[in-house]
């Protein structure tokens, strides 16, 4: 199925994949001398998204996706969706979802950036906020919409468990994206 599509873009670049031939249910053949292929990218976000047509590469199919395309994505999380036609026939090859990343690239003076997740900011509140409490700098802390008081240290020492939690498997899903392995892998050698 046609799934070559990166995981993962920065918004701005250039990015390009190729796909390979593919059957349909039957057996028969979908490749470039008949068929057409194109993936569609889109987001929550009404008007975010792009379509990227493929051009012959062998029995397959070669995809550019421009780096004018790609600077109007918003970073955060899209899906895609891959359609061969023949005529008025349509065949979806593969379906998923990728993460924009934000361009870091500025011209003049550049603007602040903060590259963690959701998880890892809310993390960093909340021990900010333990941190307050238990020094008596603060009596009363908001996070996210919800207030907490000196009372509600448990509170917040069980969100931290679970931030701290999510962050791990937030690290460990990016090093398996990266290539460099799972951390929990244990290999033992007789």
């Amino acid at each position: 199925m046609a799934i070559p599509i990166p995981a993962q873009i920065r918004a701005g670049d250039t990015v390009k994949w190729r796909v390979d031939a593919s059957r349909d249910s039957f057996g028969n053949a979908v490749d470039s001398s008949n068929w057409s292929l194109s993936y569609y990218i889109r987001s929550n976000t009404a008007g975010e998204g792009v379509t990227v047509s493929g051009s012959a590469y062998g029995a397959g199919w070669e995809f550019t996706l421009s780096a004018t395309d790609s600077a109007t994505l918003d970073a955060g999380d899209y899906y895609w969706q891959s359609i061969a036609t023949y005529g008025s026939e349509k065949l979806t090859l593969g379906a998923g979802q990728l993460q924009v990343l934000a361009a870091l690239n500025y011209s003049g003076s550049p603007a602040a950036y903060d590259g963690r997740t959701q998880a890892q900011t809310d993390l960093d509140a909340v021990q900010a906020a333990i941190r307050a409490i238990i020094s008596g700098q603060a009596k009363q802390y908001s996070i996210g919409g919800r207030s907490f008081t000196k009372l509600d240290l448990a509170d917040l020492m069980q969100r931290e468990s679970s931030l701290k939690a999510e962050v791990k498997r937030e690290q460990k899903a990016a090093l398996i994206a990266n290539g460099l392995g799972n951390p929990h892998n244990l290999f033992v050698r007789f």
